[in-house]
């Protein structure tokens, strides 16, 4: 679908070329787009600012049936998630009009800051991304994805970076296969459904795939996860997924929570705060999607992915608040709120991945807390752990891919918060401010001395309104990131 091309303008045939348009200075050296764009700035409609668009139709200079040119505003704000969002933007304008093909037009010259790679990148994420719609459960499917997206360079660029495309394609559909698992409703991926489907696409890449059931963990003792799962006629499952290339020098772990719905059990959750829990999955829908992705790359790295998947449901066999149960490293929980939940499954997979595969970094990925969408909003992702260049290489590689990140402090004094007058601990703290921290503290217990984070994505798992690249639903958020950052720690 994604293709580098450097034909000329004059000759090229396309229903349509889409070019970004700086508002204050020249952001590309091709004398026919700049001709264009000139004729376009003519107009007092059009100056190029953020949002401001026009369309030309059959200009008598070249062969595309339409020329669109979109608004980037001023140099200074444009950077590689402005073009991000202006291919993402363009891709859905032609998906609105059924249109089948686009050409997009990538800026260059002396004015444009960005490198030609990193530009490339963002723009090329930005299309395939956004020629993306979720509508499995629609019986009439207005809007078709695009067939052919090109992007426009010079002649040796097109050869320079001709490994680009599939590399982009590759993370990007993996990205997509992430937002589909959480924006699929609940009734559709109970943990028994949605285990199946992990281990099938799986199982497609040649990884090795593992399925505990519900015997299987009980025998092992997975007592927190049980817990949880206790009040559901959807049993928990426990999946193993497993990358392993010859001569890899290190093994990196990644664990997901993986609650298919998130009731709150006996504190259950109120309406306003119910209608979204089918994406309390968004980690286990990360972590699957990145090791499918990661095989299909053929990394050097090793990495296990461990998921967590169970259904929090109220009923006459719930855990209940004020019950104390035994996890599967040995440490007891006292339950202080059964909607804590995510905490519990994580702790077993954390304690269970860290045994088997002893893994050189082990980070968990989670729509944990309320707190943390408090703190930081909906589009930034709480980063927590003791080991500051761990944390600081999955800042830099959400600040990459524009799926961001920010440390939250870990004040060893707020572990106080946690103690239990019953047991080792207690899984929700006896404040109720800093909430993110002290569900990371409590995640940390369980963790020992291995290197490990934990990314705390309930604001950023989901979105409510559509952006420049992603509609309304689930985002994928965490597999661009891990893409990035798995050979860099």
């Amino acid at each position: 679908m994604l293709k580098l091309t450097s034909i000329d303008l004059k000759k090229v045939k396309t229903e349509t070329l889409i070019i970004p348009v700086c508002e204050d200075k020249t952001i590309h050296d091709n004398p026919t787009i700049s001709l264009l764009i000139k004729k376009a700035k003519q107009l007092k409609e059009f100056t190029g600012k953020k949002d401001d668009e026009v369309v030309f139709y059959d200009l008598s200079k070249i062969k595309a049936k339409r020329v669109m040119f979109l608004g980037l505003g001023k140099l200074e704000k444009i950077d590689p998630e402005a073009l991000r969002v202006f291919a993402g933007r363009a891709v859905k304008k032609c998906m609105k009009i059924n249109l089948p093909e686009a050409l997009l037009a990538v800026p260059c010259g002396k004015n444009i800051k960005i490198d030609v790679a990193s530009a490339l990148e963002a723009m090329m994420e930005g299309a395939f991304l956004g020629n993306h719609i979720f509508d499995k459960y629609k019986k009439e499917k207005k809007i078709k994805p695009l067939k052919k997206i090109d992007l426009l360079v010079k002649p040796d660029e097109e050869k320079k970076y001709s490994g680009l495309p599939t590399r982009i394609s590759t993370v990007c559909a993996g990205t997509i296969l992430a937002r589909e698992w959480v924006s699929t409703p609940s009734n559709d991926k109970k943990p028994e459904l949605f285990a199946k489907s992990i281990a099938t696409l799986a199982g497609k890449e040649k990884l090795k795939v593992s399925v505990l059931n519900e015997k299987e963990l009980k025998q092992k003792k997975f007592g927190a996860l049980l817990a949880v799962a206790a009040g559901s006629q959807s049993k928990a499952r426990m999946v193993v997924l497993e990358y392993s290339p010859k001569g890899a020098k290190k093994t990196i772990a990644l664990v997901g929570k993986g609650v298919t719905f998130d009731s709150g059990g006996i504190n259950l959750k109120p309406t306003g705060s119910l209608e979204g829990m089918k994406a309390d999955m968004s980690g286990a829908a990360a972590v699957a999607a990145t090791l499918i992705t990661v095989a299909r790359q053929k990394l050097d790295v090793s990495v296990v992915g461990v998921i967590p998947i169970v259904e929090n449901m109220p009923s006459g066999s719930a855990c209940r608040p004020g019950d104390v149960i035994k996890s599967y490293d040995g440490k007891t929980v006292e339950i202080g709120n059964t909607d804590a939940e995510g905490r519990l499954i994580l702790i077993d997979a954390i304690s269970f991945c860290i045994k088997k595969y002893k893994p050189h970094t082990i980070i968990d990925i989670a729509t944990l807390t309320g707190a943390c969408v408090i703190a930081l909003g909906g589009k930034i992702a709480g980063v927590l752990s003791f080991d500051d260049k761990l944390a600081k290489a999955i800042e830099l590689s959400g600040k990459k891919t524009h799926e961001r990140c920010w440390r939250l402090p870990m004040p060893d004094d707020y572990k106080e918060l946690l103690k239990s007058d019953l047991a080792d601990i207690k899984n929700i703290s006896s404040s109720r401010w800093g909430g993110a921290i002290t569900g990371a503290l409590f995640l940390s217990e369980f963790a020992g001395k291995a290197r490990w984070a934990h990314i705390d994505i309930a604001g950023p798992a989901y979105i409510k309104k559509g952006h420049g690249y992603c509609s309304a639903g689930g985002t994928g958020f965490g597999v661009r990131l891990f893409c990035d950052l798995l050979d860099k720690i």
